[in-house]
């Protein structure tokens, strides 16, 4: 087998020129995208991606890489649409976030690997920033398959009108913390701070209680979030993050170092090796 092979290669996605159905801002420069997408939406697992870009636009001539956040039924209770959530930010985002319904966009995937499914009695989510992205659909996919009992949120921003999304959260029956830098909105704290109080007082209450976290967010967040898990022993997985360019393997732009079986430490790949890893194997700088 090649060193270079992974078990998620971009070979099972489709490719799909496609309308916009809603386009519209959620909070401060962050847009609700849904693109009608069938083929999408009914092969994608949580914590997977597509890339995206205009249809027929060269400028920029890569795709950006959304999270995919939810999946919409038609009326025969077939998936059939994708929703992603992005920043109005730069050369793709600004003009996407102006483009009416029924703009053309071109989406690949369904890409990268998505979260295990490793039961737990609590599956707790902590998020930063645009880090909620993957995990409304991860939530929903925990409870309506039964390997996690009960899920809850802690979602972090700098303040108030940066978060995005909570009553979707709220709405699928999930406990939701938030916190601010600012205090703006819930507690004034960090997000790995909220986390480690949070991971005592179970433990504390509840001895035994099976506890996984899957996080997402600013890597700074990440690695503290990190941190706590590991003293605290609770199985933790984080979606990185990192700046993609092709998505699909092939240009070693989006590298992450991750420990190896030897403990030592080599350059994967996120958008095929990842987005999603177990945060004990990675190598924060």
């Amino acid at each position: 087998m090649s060193n270079l092979h992974a078990a998620h290669y971009a070979d099972a996605m489709v490719r799909v020129d496609a309308p916009l159905i809603r386009n519209e801002a959620i909070a401060e420069n962050t847009h609700l995208l849904r693109v009608a997408a069938p083929e999408i939406a009914r092969s994608f697992r949580p914590g997977q991606f597509v890339m995206i870009r205009m249809t027929g636009v060269n400028a920029p001539l890569i795709g950006r890489a959304f999270a995919i956040y939810d999946v919409h039924a038609g009326a025969d209770g077939q998936p059939e649409s994708i929703d992603l959530i992005y920043l109005r930010k730069g050369a793709l985002t600004v003009p996407l976030s102006e483009a009416p319904v029924g703009t053309m966009v071109t989406v690949w995937g369904p890409l990268g690997n998505g979260f295990d499914d490793r039961p737990c009695d609590r599956l707790i989510m902590a998020v930063g920033g645009i880090g909620q992205t993957p995990m409304l659909a991860a939530g929903r996919d925990a409870t309506q398959r039964g390997w996690a009992k009960k899920v809850e949120l802690i979602y972090g921003a700098r303040r108030a009108s940066l978060l995005a999304g909570v009553d979707d959260f709220r709405s699928a029956g999930f406990e939701v913390t938030t916190c601010t830098d600012d205090g703006s909105e819930g507690r004034a704290a960090r997000v790995p701070d909220v986390l480690a109080d949070r991971l005592q007082s179970l433990q504390n209450e509840s001895p035994g209680t099976r506890i996984r976290v899957i996080t997402c967010g600013p890597e700074i967040m990440m690695e503290k979030s990190s941190e706590v898990c590991e003293r605290l022993g609770v199985d933790c997985q984080v979606s990185m993050e990192t700046p993609m360019a092709c998505g699909i393997g092939i240009c070693f732009s989006c590298v992450a170092k991750v420990k190896q079986d030897d403990g030592e430490w080599d350059y994967k790949r996120t958008c095929v090796e990842g987005p999603i890893f177990d945060a004990c194997k990675i190598v924060w700088d």
